[in-house]
């Protein structure tokens, strides 16, 4: 079993001291770098950084008159600093700090989310190896189709989430970005490189152009990344789901000695952790769609992507950390049971081998129209009178005048479909 993963909470990222925070890092890295060019003065700079701190009550206080979020923050930091106060905010728009100090909150938040992946990620790998050669009936339409293994489920997820995280990197990357080029991206107070060089101060790379704020395409992006992330995890879900109903009983999910499944009927074991993860991941994926909605703005900049905002990044984020945890930990102790799968696999009497059997026959000289019509005929009746299938063909001259009875078992050897699993897995490990 895994250690716990104990991450910093998410949530205290999103809190309004910590968004001020952030704001306020913005600010004593956007006045240094600007002492450093001579424009701002260095005693001054220090004091930004020396005597600036937050005090959320004062904000809130001083916003409920102004109704003006950054003035709020600014005079009540001011208030904190002094007479060096007239060079805070100095050259800089509400959003050049707003925006740049978001991204610093993606970041650190990407950085939780990133370890939850790669989490997931060990313990897929781990328990398709355990599983890699236990048979277990492949289903296509929720009905018996050919065999597979349990472990090239768990490392189809496992492929899944690699790429996941590849996308995952490239939209926290292309989150990780700062503006400070004024009310409408032109730098009429301050020039390129001393955005380049704020931005960098604050571990982040500079918008190669913006308007009043970053362009949200790039946000829409990052919420769709973990709309997909979260839907794998729903797909993981949902399949553990059917695996643990009664009636057919492969794997599921953990289920400690006082645990209660019902208030009604003591039996109960049910998948409440795969049916809380399948209805949160709807959440972040409607959140999607509001974040589609945030990419128009009126010409240079509106303020109704910010409202939104304020809900689906930390909402999202939370969200997707918290799924990603509870996946990690369901799999990793999912009670999975190897002899129900190799009977459910047998239920059918060799149902699952008439696609081998039909390319027998085909090989061994019959048209394959009339090897069809054979098998699918014998199939039939396995399903409606509920016969051993394999049993049923081996007594039919039509076949066995093809097949010879090593060559007919041959047809319905259940190694023989499994024998690229290992090559399947070198693949994948490989990459």
């Amino acid at each position: 079993m895994i250690e716990r993963y104990t991450r910093p909470a998410m949530g205290l990222i999103w809190t309004e001291e910590n968004k001020y925070r952030m704001w306020l890092e913005v600010e004593c890295a956007a006045s240094e770098t600007l002492a450093e060019f001579g424009i701002v003065p260095a005693e001054a700079a220090r004091a930004i950084r020396e005597r600036g701190s937050i005090d959320v009550a004062r904000i809130q206080q001083i916003e409920a008159e102004v109704r003006h979020d950054v003035i709020a923050f600014t005079t009540a930091v001011g208030e904190k600093i002094g007479p060096e106060s007239r060079w805070l905010h100095y050259g800089l728009t509400s959003n050049d700090v707003v925006d740049t100090a978001q991204a610093l909150q993606v970041k650190a938040a990407s950085d939780i989310l990133r370890q939850d992946i790669l989490r997931l990620l060990e313990v897929l790998k781990r328990r398709a190896v355990e599983f890699k050669h236990t048979p277990t009936v492949g289903r296509t339409h929720g009905v018996h189709a050919e065999p597979t293994t349990f472990g090239l489920k768990l490392l189809n997820w496992y492929a899944e989430m690699q790429r996941n995280l590849k996308r995952f990197d490239m939209a926290a990357e292309d989150m990780r970005v700062g503006k400070l080029s004024g009310a409408v991206g032109t730098f009429g107070h301050l020039n390129p490189e001393h955005e380049a060089r704020i931005c960098e101060r604050l571990g982040l790379a500079a918008a190669p152009v913006a308007t009043q704020v970053l362009q949200r395409d790039r946000h829409a992006f990052y919420i769709a990344t973990l709309a997909i992330i979260t839907a794998t995890l729903d797909k993981i879900a949902v399949e553990i789901r059917h695996l643990q109903r009664t009636e057919v009983r492969e794997a599921e999910e953990y289920f400690s000695e006082k645990q209660k499944g019902s208030s009604a009927m003591p039996h109960k074991r049910n998948p409440i952790t795969s049916e809380q993860i399948s209805g949160l991941a709807r959440v972040v994926r409607a959140n999607e769609q509001a974040a589609l909605e945030n990419v128009a703005l009126w010409h240079e900049r509106d303020i109704s992507h910010s409202s939104v905002e304020r809900i689906i990044l930390p909402d999202s984020t939370i969200l997707t950390d918290y799924l990603l945890d509870k996946t990690a930990s369901l799999l990793d102790r999912l009670i999975v049971h190897p002899d129900r799968m190799l009977r459910n696999l047998e239920l059918t009497g060799g149902l699952i081998f008439s696609g081998q059997l039909l390319l027998e026959m085909a090989e061994a000289g019959m048209s394959r129209e009339e090897a069809y019509r054979l098998v699918q005929s014998h199939a039939m009746r396995a399903w409606q009178q509920d016969l051993n299938f394999q049993q049923e063909v081996a007594k039919d001259p039509q076949i066995t005048r093809f097949l010879l009875p090593e060559k007919l078992a041959r047809a319905f050897d259940l190694q023989r479909q499994l024998a690229n699993v290992d090559t399947i897995f070198a693949r994948v490990l490989a990459l």
